[in-house]
């Protein structure tokens, strides 16, 4: 069975992943408690590997590969960190030329190598990044969607998927509720004909 791509993403009520005055990461709206990071890790510790956009991956790497060796942190944040630190790794990007971190670089062929990784793989590999998801899209690859949503409107940031991507429908998988009144939507995306 060939691999598939999931687009993980914490979103807003109004579809958005982050706030517009503060695009490289930041989540003061998120509402992440134990419950749902230890889905997180869940999830993550199954993924065959993770593809990530720029700037999805350097918000991560600022961050993961040295909480994992933080004994100030709870234990479901280390072990998140040394999921992500270890886990393989494409990095999407036509800037950066290195990365650490068992990462693997992609650049201006980027489709075209993920088209093949994906009939060639094996697992379920975690998306990240609304522009990478949308160009998944674009190409027919996306397989799947893990959709967490917290109980905010931000009215206004950067949306879930980038102007443009071609309408997919989806079927609902799994739905479930968390602390803080999150709701996980996991939905497959059908193939278009």
């Amino acid at each position: 069975m060939p691999a598939r791509f999931v687009y993980w993403m914490n979103v807003s009520l109004d579809l958005k992943i982050e706030r517009r005055a503060n695009e490289q990461g930041g989540g003061d709206w998120l509402r992440i408690g134990e419950s749902l990071h230890r889905d997180f890790n869940e999830r993550a510790g199954t993924l065959s590997m993770m593809v990530q956009g720029r700037r999805i991956y350097e918000t991560m790497e600022g961050f993961w590969p040295t909480a994992r060796k933080n004994d100030g942190l709870p234990d479901y944040l280390r072990e998140y960190g040394t999921i992500w630190t270890d886990i393989p790794k494409i990095l999407v990007s036509r800037t950066r030329t290195t990365a650490g971190h068992n990462t693997e670089i992609y650049g201006d062929d980027a489709m075209e190598q993920l088209a093949a990784l994906r009939a060639g793989g094996e697992g379920d590999i975690g998306v990240g990044g609304a522009s990478l998801a949308s160009q998944l899209v674009t190409s027919g690859l996306l397989d799947e969607l893990v959709l967490y949503v917290h109980p905010v409107v931000l009215g206004e940031g950067r949306p879930l998927f980038d102007e443009g991507t071609p309408s997919v429908e989806c079927d609902v998988l799994e739905q479930r509720s968390f602390d803080g009144g999150v709701t996980l939507h996991r939905y497959a995306v059908r193939t278009r004909q």
